[in-house]
């Protein structure tokens, strides 16, 4: 057999080991996206809402360790503590992944974590606020920890000219499972008398089924990821800021690519808190039934997948930075809209639900893609951890300010609008970065587009 046969061989075997791995790897998306669908985004916000108005005081205010609190307030509080939380921990886990190069273990550790919280939702009924919100604190943050692994893999998977495809692949699976999962919770909750159950049992099964699904679809990606030798390291174990003031003092030496996470950190925020409180501003403000914010919460999925997948192919003719800029400004455009949305009007909603999908899944996937080309190799765990408190870890100003707003006005259409900010800053910032120098910066060969 002669050497060319034999190099061609070895690099079949390769693709296809490659190819193996990146399905397993789509699939902690398909995992834990319904965490973030069901639980975030559809049932947990106006459910622990309504726990934390049982047990409200009569001018409408709950005392979780003795602060008065708003009790419509209470849920966006909880994400803000929740993402502060995660802040301390996501380093840490990074840290360890990249001295180790054990990230399955790790992974494995903060998904069943998280999946277990989820679970433990069913018992949450009555005026049972505080464990509602100790439970939802314990399942974000260790989602959190759990996607920096996740996401860090993914420059050791794919290659420089296949990571907007995997990365939106990914996040196509994620909405698809998303998607499948809420339509079963729907029929649930619309035919809870069919099936024996209250309305409120109902959502509680919906809740607990979101966990038990993460857990049992993760057993796959720890199966088919593979870890890697680790990098040799001098970096000592540290604490959480010790350890991220590390990483962005190594960061320095980059200072394009830490001008993307800033940008990133900025309209990522306004991306999450829109995840978080739709479902609430729908309830609350608009006056809808939760059916109609499940269907609507379906279409954001649907229509994520779809575009996820045509902005990633957006990506390769105009390149993943014009693509995300193009994604900010139909942000912008859905949220103020939403601002001027009638109350009792479902198909409105639905319009706007249609706008947020279009462009969800193709931002995320894209800025997730993009930043992958900016890390130096051998500390991929440790760039995404501190990508990922942008991501979710430094999420917390959006609903602070969405819950302050709240506090402040008792108007939710006050609160939604002061997200419109959050794009606006995102896209100067973005706008200013240049992308194809902080890829050859970090090292790494600069694709054809970017």
């Amino acid at each position: 057999m002669g050497t060319d046969t034999v190099q061609a061989a070895a690099a079949d075997d390769e693709a296809a080991a490659r190819r193996h791995e990146q399905r397993g790897w789509y699939v902690y998306d398909w995992a834990c996206s319904v965490y973030s669908t069901s639980v975030l985004t559809v049932f947990l916000g106006p459910y622990l809402t309504e726990i934390a108005k049982a047990a409200a005081d009569p001018d409408g205010y709950v005392h979780p360790l003795g602060i008065p609190v708003r009790a419509g307030s209470f849920f966006a509080y909880t994400v803000s503590a929740s993402v502060l939380l995660s802040v301390f921990v996501m380093p840490v886990a990074a840290a360890a992944a990249d001295r180790t190069g054990r990230k399955k273990p790790l992974l494995a550790v903060s998904a069943y974590l998280g999946a277990a919280a989820t679970a433990g939702m069913f018992f949450l009924d009555g005026d049972r606020y505080l464990l509602g919100g100790f439970l939802l604190i314990v399942a974000n943050s260790s989602l959190a920890v759990s996607m920096v692994l996740y996401n860090s893999f993914l420059p050791q998977i794919a290659p420089p000219e296949e990571r907007d495809t995997v990365s939106s692949c990914g996040w196509a699976f994620g909405y698809a499972s998303g998607a499948l999962v809420l339509v079963a919770n729907l029929v649930l909750f619309l035919a809870h008398d069919s099936f024996g159950v209250s309305e409120a049992t109902a959502v509680r099964i919906c809740l607990a089924s979101a966990g038990i699904w993460w857990g049992a679809f993760t057993l796959v990606p720890l199966k088919r990821l593979r870890d890697r030798r680790a990098a040799p390291s001098e970096t000592p174990a540290t604490g959480g800021w010790q350890q991220l003031r590390s990483t962005v003092r190594d960061m320095r030496r980059h200072p394009h690519t830490l001008a993307f996470l800033l940008a990133y950190l900025v309209y990522n925020d306004g991306v999450q808190t829109v995840i978080s409180q739709a479902s609430v501003y729908g309830s609350e403000e608009l006056g809808l039934g939760q059916s109609t914010l499940i269907v609507a919460v379906l279409l954001v999925q649907l229509l994520a997948v779809a575009g996820a997948l045509t902005m990633g192919r957006l990506a390769r003719t105009y390149g993943a930075k014009r693509t995300i800029l193009g994604s900010l400004v139909a942000w912008t455009v859905t949220i103020g809209a939403g601002y001027f949305l009638p109350a009792g009007a479902p198909a409105w909603f639905f319009v706007l639900a249609a706008g947020i999908g279009l462009v969800l899944g193709g931002t995320q996937a894209l800025s997730r893609s993009l930043f992958s080309h900016l890390v130096p190799r051998g500390k991929e765990a440790e760039y995404f951890s501190a990508y990922e408190i942008s991501d979710r870890g430094m999420a917390w100003l959006g609903p602070l300010i969405f819950g302050l707003t709240y506090q402040l006005t008792g108007s939710y259409r006050d609160a939604i609008i002061s997200l419109v900010a959050f794009f606006l800053i995102g896209f100067a910032l973005l706008l200013r970065v240049p992308v194809a120098r902080a890829v050859r910066d970090a090292g790494n060969p600069v694709p054809d587009r970017i």
